[in-house]
């Protein structure tokens, strides 16, 4: 009978410890950014005027891929620029000619990177630099890495339109996270 009872505890722990885990529920998908080219941004402003968010980013850089990976695949971030922003990606170091706005940019060897980089960032190059363009206006470039809570006022600020009618610092003192 005690072997009975003590083969039935041991089958009930195994049962505990396999069990659980096959009952897991699948990780949440993982949000992501719906990254465009300069191309169909631009002929996209032709239809509809947003702002453009460009990640200005190198191959080398390991804190934009830790943007990549923390920031712009958070459920908040993703939702909230697909929605308000054209995203677009832009490797500094391109030796493609890129065209923005009828004008081209070449890559110079000099800088080690592309002029419309140097352009967008306005000759400071850092990794990553956020750039956003409202339509009309000269590009706003904000080097640095941004976790989510972060970067969360800076895209409001532009997405919502409040740069129309505030300073930024203005808008942060008020601002009310929700990411």
């Amino acid at each position: 009978m005690k072997l009975t009872s003590l083969f039935s505890i041991v089958i009930l722990a195994l049962i505990g410890v396999v069990l659980p885990g096959a009952k897991k529920p699948a990780p949440a998908p993982v949000s992501s950014v719906s990254w465009i080219s300069l191309d169909e941004a631009s002929g996209k402003l032709q239809q509809q005027k947003k702002p453009v968010l460009i990640d200005l980013y190198t191959s080398w850089c390991g804190w934009c891929k830790q943007m990549d990976k923390k920031t712009y695949s958070h459920k908040g971030v993703a939702e909230y620029l697909n929605d308000k922003f054209y995203t677009v990606k832009v490797d500094a170091e391109s030796r493609a000619t890129i065209t923005w706005q009828g004008k081209s940019y070449n890559y110079n060897p000099q800088y080690r990177c592309n002029e419309f980089a140097l352009y967008l960032a306005h000759g400071q190059l850092e990794f990553p630099t956020t750039v956003i363009i409202v339509p009309g206006e000269a590009p706003q470039a904000i080097p640095g890495y941004m976790e989510p809570k972060e970067f969360e006022p800076l895209v409001k600020y532009f997405g919502e339109g409040a740069y129309r009618s505030h300073g930024f610092d203005e808008y942060h003192r008020n601002f009310r996270p929700s990411w």
